[in-house]
């Protein structure tokens, strides 16, 4: 009886809470008139390139001109590049037939950019073996693991590299408190990776640091401080694709208003151009009742896709497109059983299930989320589907303090689902 009494009031507060405006437009604006000037990050590529056409030993320079290459799809998110890094690398890496731990982690990191984990991990394990720069290798080793699930293997890595005054230390920490649903351990330990950064006075750490740290502070419904430092990111790189998007996310998600954070959508991707933008797109557009706006941007998206380059690089979203915005569950259930292939996380299996929910196989779609999903993680978007799988199998006392956590994860989630999640 009591959550009956108390479900209203906690609705109503979250919703009293997203009124408050934090962003001013005179914060951020200086870093939406800035145009990417491409013309050095391709001088570079064509320097090393010039340099590989001249010489007889081309190994460093394979090196260097897959580095440049690499910096171009950080920066303009074109794939192309990232591509043509992986085979810079590789063709350096037959040059010295795996003997060199470093290229290998390079080349391990290349496939992580592609989400290729598998195949990073195997190049990870050949780096071990090498014994170089073996800490190095372990921190990318606990990475893999993580992202494939594996999270003894991660964990008995991170413990064997255990030092609190490490900032490589203490964010794969906080990573892993996130991922176990302790927040207040990952904000903490971030907070302690920030103070190392701040000291260190490196530009990248800091850069990383304050994008991180804004996200946790999102998550856990500090705005304000999120707000902060992603300005504090822009401050040091203005052209900062990541805080820009996350100002864009506050201004939708916290603010409503679509239309100022569609304008700094569409700053970003003038110059940095990923296909998850059209759908951030088509989401606001549905917010905001632009039924055009929404089916150009999910056009634009399936376009985008359909390059071969990104691989699997955007299954989890093109299982979520297919399932609900195309309605057509057959398609996604097929990405979605190869993404538990890639990647046999509870994550995945969640996509899994939805597929099978979405089919209107509500058994099966409950006997995976019990097995891989329940309880292994903590998302917002997959208790969301959690809570729908259990309500259609009849799990209402299951279902309640899942709709109590998710109303507290409006933010996270996004104004769309407000409506939804009441409906649990």
């Amino acid at each position: 009886m009591k959550l009956k009494i108390i479900l209203p009031i906690f609705i109503g507060l979250i919703m009293l809470s997203c009124d408050s405006k934090i962003t001013n437009e005179a914060d951020y604006s200086p870093y939406l008139t800035t145009q990417i000037d491409q013309t050095q990050l391709l001088e570079d590529v064509e320097f090393w390139t010039n340099r590989i056409e001249n010489s007889s030993s081309t190994y460093s320079y394979l090196i260097s001109r897959a580095n440049a290459s690499t910096d171009v799809f950080n920066v303009t998110g074109d794939i192309d590049y990232l591509i043509k890094a992986e085979e810079d690398l590789l063709e350096a890496n037959s040059i010295v037939k795996d003997s060199d731990a470093g290229l290998l982690k390079n080349i391990a990191a290349n496939y992580i950019s592609q989400h290729r984990f598998k195949d990073a991990l195997v190049l990870l394990k050949k780096a071990e073996a090498n014994g170089a720069k073996l800490n190095g290798t372990k921190k990318m080793l606990f990475d893999v693991h993580l992202e494939l699930g594996n999270y003894i293997y991660a964990e008995a890595y991170l413990k064997d590299l255990k030092n609190t005054s490490s900032f490589d230390y203490l964010i794969r920490l906080s990573k892993l408190e996130d991922h176990k649903g302790n927040l207040d351990g990952a904000i903490e330990n971030m907070e302690k990776a920030m103070a190392i950064a701040e000291d260190s006075n490196l530009k990248g750490m800091k850069l990383w640091s304050y994008t991180n740290i804004a996200d946790f502070y999102g998550h856990a419904g500090d705005i304000d401080k999120s707000y902060a430092y992603y300005l504090k990111a822009l401050e040091l790189d203005p052209d900062n694709a990541y805080a820009k998007k996350g100002i864009a996310w506050i201004v939708y998600s916290h603010e409503k208003n679509p239309t100022e954070a569609l304008n700094i959508l569409n700053h970003i991707t003038s110059y940095h151009n990923t296909p998850d933008y059209d759908l951030l797109k088509a989401e606001i557009a549905e917010f905001n009742d632009d039924l055009k706006l929404k089916a150009a941007s999910l056009t634009n998206y399936q376009e985008a896709v359909k390059n071969e380059l990104y691989g699997d690089m955007y299954n989890n979203y093109n299982v979520m497109v297919y399932s609900d915005d195309l309605l057509i569950p057959e398609r996604a259930l097929e990405i979605a059983m190869q993404e538990v292939e890639n990647r046999p996380t509870p994550q995945s299996y969640d996509l899994l299930a939805w597929s099978y929910f979405k089919l209107g196989d509500i058994i099966e779609a409950n006997q995976i989320i019990e097995e891989f999903v329940d309880g292994k993680t903590f998302e917002p978007a997959v208790l969301y589907h959690v809570a729908e799988i259990y309500k259609a199998a009849g799990k209402t006392e299951e279902v309640r303090p899942l709709k109590v956590e998710l109303l507290a994860s409006i933010y996270e989630l996004g104004p769309t689902m407000v409506e939804k999640i009441k409906q649990l």
